[in-house]
């Protein structure tokens, strides 16, 4: 435990991959308090995240001999697994592997491993670089209660975490949530350019965009009323919001082509799984 946080440190880990998810998994855990730990990456700029609670070595072969982790956090590219876990097979009888690389999964990635891996596949996304995420996960058999219990807590470091029993599902999550906050940014996007569109000026346009998906957004967190609730409380009889959503919800609209969207989201991470 330490002076700030009555939480024991988080054990030590092994983070392969420092890009934009797992940077965000590490300052979250650093916020909880990280056990020293290793982190591999080969770019250099991955060196501006070592300190004294991480070494981040270019290669696994630098991983000091004594070295012990709790767990196995692979934040790489699924393109780059074979590679990346070739190295790390040392560790799987002791350690937990814990996956967010999409369309992986827990059988390839045991595979790889050996074989009898400690398996945990989760699906974050990329409000966790604020601590706002949201991660579906799924324990593969034979993942202690402890070593799910590690894994809810490295996750719940970057938001809210659920678990799926179902592997499949993490495909439509993956389309989901995963993929999400590109459709919520461009429904940011198309905002802005339609404000613009009628005159209003580059700079407010911009901003009220922004701001109402992110009040929107923050209002839907906050309260207890589902998303269609408070789409008709904006919704007056007559008035301007029902205008225009008469246009977003026609049968050839937003209902068909978000749907459609997904599905074709939901396809490719099965494919990746292939």
């Amino acid at each position: 435990m330490n002076a700030t946080n009555p939480e024991p440190l988080i054990p030590p880990i092994l983070l392969v991959g420092c890009g934009r998810m797992g940077a965000a998994l590490l300052a979250g855990w650093r916020e909880r308090g990280l056990a020293p730990s290793v982190a591999i990456d080969p770019a250099p700029e991955a060196q501006r995240h070592a300190k004294s609670d991480l070494a981040v070595l270019a290669d696994a072969g630098a991983i000091p001999t004594g070295f012990a982790p709790a767990a196995v956090v692979l934040a790489v590219k699924p393109q780059n697994a074979a590679d990346a876990l070739a190295p790390l097979t040392r560790f799987a009888a002791s350690a937990v592997t814990l996956s967010i690389m999409a369309g992986r999964t827990i059988a390839g990635i045991r595979r790889l491993l050996g074989g009898t891996a400690a398996v945990v596949r989760a699906m974050p996304n990329t409000p966790a670089a604020i601590r706002q995420g949201v991660s579906v996960a799924c324990a593969a058999e034979g993942v202690s209660p402890a070593q799910r219990a590690l894994c809810d807590r490295l996750l719940r470091s970057i938001g809210t975490v659920t678990w799926a029993e179902e592997e499949g599902l993490l495909d439509p999550v993956t389309a989901v949530s995963g993929s999400g906050p590109a459709y919520v940014f461009l429904l940011a996007e198309l905002l802005e350019q339609a404000a613009i569109a009628q005159g209003i000026p580059g700079e407010m346009a911009r901003l009220l965009a922004r701001q109402t998906v992110a009040g929107s957004g923050a209002l839907l967190v906050a309260g207890n009323e589902d998303a269609a609730q408070l789409r008709k409380a904006v919704t007056s009889p007559g008035g301007t919001t029902e205008r225009a959503l008469a246009v977003l919800m026609a049968p050839d609209a937003w209902p068909a082509t978000l749907s459609r969207a997904i599905a074709e989201a939901t396809a490719r991470s099965r494919e990746l799984a292939q």
